[in-house]
């Protein structure tokens, strides 16, 4: 099977499956370049909990030998190889990566590297169940996350990501929860890693995707509104919601100068509730929410009000012509009439991404690109199936994807005064 980026597929589902192997391929440009894949072991927080969990050559086997990072015997370069039964429980998926060593350094980029793949290969048989080539945009990145194995119930599945990152192994490790001590060469440094607080770690994948999206520098104000209709309900109990929030609120501490997340929540009703902080976003969702009386909870979706609460915040009460970034989490699609209100919105400073999760159809929402009628695109949307197996490192690049365009044209239209 020939994958496309942000293509997932099954992997064990209807196989017996002892052992895999990762086979990875490229062709350097410079014979002086030196390239390495990796393996990230994380947990259900999307992080290393170990430094033992960094799988590379200077660590090249985890405890009980359930991964191992070799040479490949073959026309490939390296291989990770994965013995799926001896894998920790704890272990929520797997991050394969390639890096250039001291790709900065030395001015290799992955732009001197072609042909990159990777081949996902049944041990026992030597069948190539799937393959992944990527690597055509890539410029000044030194290191890619390549694809994922993660559990999904109770099988493993791979997705295809083929992201670049600035930065190199430092980059790569600082993303999934390590950091590297200054002034030592990444063999040595790899092995001295210290964990970081998830706040800081999310804030540093986010200034990633900034630099990615040359956004770095841009001040926006940072909204969210949560759907809280009934089928939402086992989201917000099961501590889904909860993380959304704390995700999010790494993006707007790196965009608003408060460092404040506003929050909206909505069925038929809708609830403006007290911006959110990094001193005191953990169980915001539980206290300002789930045990709010006043906050009419699990009925049916009625958008149009609240989205005129967000235009009145932004626009009437605190009219500062700041560019608004506003997240809009819904699971079961919208009503029409939200069409006129973002159309009459295009001339405000406020930029509208939809996310969808669940399975609806979210018919309204796809047509969002190819509404007419708009000053400018204002609004984008992307669904995700189950937005808690989605990486922080892909959440960020999807939502932030057409953003800068927004700022672009809004800033042309004199709809936003400055970014």
């Amino acid at each position: 099977m020939q994958l496309s980026k942000g293509q997932k597929t099954d992997v064990t589902k209807g196989r017996q499956l002892s052992a895999v192997g990762l086979y990875f391929g490229w062709t350097a440009n410079h014979s002086s370049m030196s390239i390495d894949a990796a393996a990230f072991l994380l947990s259900d927080r999307n992080r290393c909990e170990r430094d033992e969990d960094f799988i590379f050559y200077g660590n090249p086997a985890a405890p009980g030998g359930a991964v191992s990072h070799n040479v490949a015997n073959t026309a490939d370069k390296e291989v990770i190889t994965l013995a799926l039964a001896r894998l920790s429980d704890d272990t929520a998926r797997i991050a394969f990566t390639l890096t250039i060593h001291e790709g900065e350094r030395h001015g290799h980029l992955m732009q001197d590297v072609s042909g990159l793949y990777v081949r996902l290969i049944d041990e026992s048989s030597g069948e190539e169940l799937l393959r992944f080539e990527y690597g055509d945009e890539f410029t000044k990145e030194t290191a890619v996350v390549v694809g994922e194995l993660y559990r999904h119930n109770g099988e493993w599945k791979f997705s295809a990501i083929g992201s670049g990152f600035y930065g190199g192994l430092e980059a790569l490790c600082t993303n999934f929860g390590l950091e590297i001590e200054g002034g030592k060469s990444e063999a040595a440094a790899a092995a001295e890693v210290t964990a970081l607080k998830p706040i800081d770690l999310r804030k540093k994948k986010v200034q990633f995707t900034l630099e990615k999206k040359k956004l770095t520098g841009v001040t926006a104000r940072v909204g969210i509104v949560l759907d809280i209709t009934g089928s939402m309900q086992p989201l917000y109990k099961n501590g889904t919601v909860q993380e959304v929030v704390e995700r999010i609120l790494a993006v707007a501490s790196k965009f608003d100068d408060n460092g404040s997340l506003d929050v909206w929540v909505y069925d038929t009703h809708f609830s403006r509730l007290p911006p959110v902080t990094e001193d005191d976003f953990g169980d915001y969702v539980q206290n300002n929410i789930l045990n709010n009386p006043a906050i009419h909870k699990f009925g049916r979706n009625n958008e149009p009000p609240v989205m005129e609460d967000v235009i009145r915040k932004y626009t009437v009460e605190e009219d500062e012509g700041t560019p608004v970034f506003l997240i809009f989490i819904n699971d079961g699609g919208v009503v029409k009439p939200i069409k006129k209100i973002i159309t009459a919105a295009s001339v405000q400073p406020i930029f509208w991404q939809f996310v969808g999760i669940g399975d609806s159809d979210f018919e309204v929402l796809k047509k969002l690109d190819t509404m007419e009628g708009r000053v400018v695109d204002n609004a984008n949307f992307f669904h995700l199936d189950d937005i808690s197996a989605v990486s922080d490192e892909m959440l960020y690049d999807q939502l932030l994807n057409e953003f800068p365009s927004w700022l672009t044209a809004a800033k042309a239209k004199r709809i936003i005064r400055s970014v």
